[in-house]
């Protein structure tokens, strides 16, 4: 198998943060850890991932500063897994990915989970990229601008 390539030192935005959550079980974990699971076993049931898979990615995640291990919150002797900061970062991402997958994944009558407000129980808007004076703007409208003196990222 051939090692993989990390994008560290990219000046890429995009390239950079997939050495942490570039493969689809670690976005799988951080969306379980925003459903509120957090033990090992939980992720385990959960995903269906072996026992070896699931601690390399958790290992991953917190090498990285997504989760890290608090004690369990029951008073048990268990570590459990929760999203730090960067982790919580991560929830815009995890809509776009959801948003994007209900548009193009699904028959348009067929059922799925839907994601809604906890307050209300109505769907989350729709996300949207604005510009500075507040219009939204595509991918027509933007484009990557190079650090000066610097090459392609």
């Amino acid at each position: 198998m051939a090692k993989r390539v990390s994008h560290r030192d990219s000046m890429c935005g995009v390239a950079r943060p997939l050495d942490a959550i570039g493969d689809w079980w670690s976005l799988l974990i951080v969306r379980d850890a925003f459903d509120g699971l957090r033990r090992f076993g939980e992720f385990q049931k959960s995903l269906g991932l072996a026992k070896n898979i699931l601690s390399a990615r958790l290992r991953n995640l917190l090498a990285h500063g997504i989760m890290e291990t608090v004690p369990a919150a029951d008073g048990s002797p268990y570590q459990e897994y929760v999203l730090t900061e960067k982790g919580r970062g991560l929830f815009p991402l995890l809509v776009a990915l959801r948003q994007w997958g209900e548009d193009f994944f699904f028959e348009p009558d067929e059922a799925h989970v839907l994601l809604v407000d906890r307050k209300n129980g109505l769907p989350v808007r729709r996300l949207e990229l604005r510009a500075q004076d507040g219009r939204v703007v595509g991918a027509e409208d933007t484009m990557v601008r190079l650090p000066a003196g610097k090459g392609i990222a």
